[in-house]
């Protein structure tokens, strides 16, 4: 599975930033086509993104695109524009439904098959950033098939959705986040954490990153290229933790080899 420490979002309305993001270390960048485009720009980011699916070089990024929620009544205009241009995966904002992801599969099933793409070339993430989401989240799960790649904690829209005072700590969203982390790993899959908005502290984006990855996160949501280092060094083991990890496994081995079960 690929490693996906960071998500970098760019507005998709602008080329310059996607280009810029393309042009990063980062694992995946994201192409946004909801919160980060005014709603007079929908259909001018689908045509630079999808432009931009063909013609930028994104290095090792994978390449992502967040949609709109089917709910909005802008989503298929967004598949429409975007699949034909084979992005990596799709991210569905605001996913609050089973139903939102069995029709995500289908349109892109249709594509991959008009197009005879292999099956699952492109892979979807849900967006978990609503009350009803969290409530439903092992339907999701179950209903997104072997296509679902991960599940996304949106913490900004899901606390305003719970009428909950968005504070540092994010104690108040604390069980959401355990939800998704809990039911990723359930389904075999990779739960992404929150964005973190202060872009300007990069001490508390990393601790932030860092209790995410003791949480069970395998990444983090990006808002600013300054945060894509210290995230992605957050979710990476350093030396002494690889030396720790491998000194266990051979110790293990070591004792399955000689008759040994339990060892300290």
């Amino acid at each position: 599975m690929h490693a996906r420490r960071a998500l970098l979002y760019m507005p998709g309305d602008d080329l310059r930033k996607i280009q810029k993001a393309a042009s990063l270390p980062v694992d995946c960048v994201v192409m946004d086509l909801e919160d980060a485009v005014s709603a007079q720009c929908k259909a001018e980011a689908r045509e630079v993104t999808a432009n931009a699916l063909r013609t930028v070089d994104f290095g090792i990024s994978e390449r992502l695109v967040r949609i709109n929620p089917f709910y909005s009544g802008l989503a298929e205009d967004d598949l429409h524009a975007i699949l034909p241009a084979k992005p990596d995966g799709i991210l569905l904002s605001k996913t609050t439904r089973p139903s939102d992801l069995v029709r995500l599969n289908d349109m892109i099933s249709q594509v991959e098959e008009t197009n005879g793409w292999a099956e699952n070339s492109i892979l979807t993430f849900a967006i978990i950033e609503n009350a009803l989401g969290v409530i439903n989240l092992a339907q999701i799960c179950q209903m997104g098939g072997s296509r679902l790649n991960g599940l996304v904690c949106g913490g900004e829209d899901l606390a305003a959705d719970m009428n909950a005072i968005r504070t540092r700590a994010a104690t108040e969203l604390f069980y959401a986040r355990s939800a998704v982390v809990l039911h990723a790993a359930a389904f075999r899959i990779q739960a992404l954490d929150m964005v973190c908005t202060d872009f300007t502290d990069m001490v508390y984006v990393e601790d932030e990153a860092r209790e995410g990855m003791q949480m069970g996160f395998s990444g983090k949501q990006v808002i600013h290229p300054n945060q894509v280092e210290p995230v992605q060094r957050a979710f990476t083991p350093d030396e002494d933790e690889i030396a720790y990890a491998m000194q266990i496994i051979q110790k293990y081995e070591h004792n399955q080899q000689n008759g040994l079960a339990a060892f300290a």
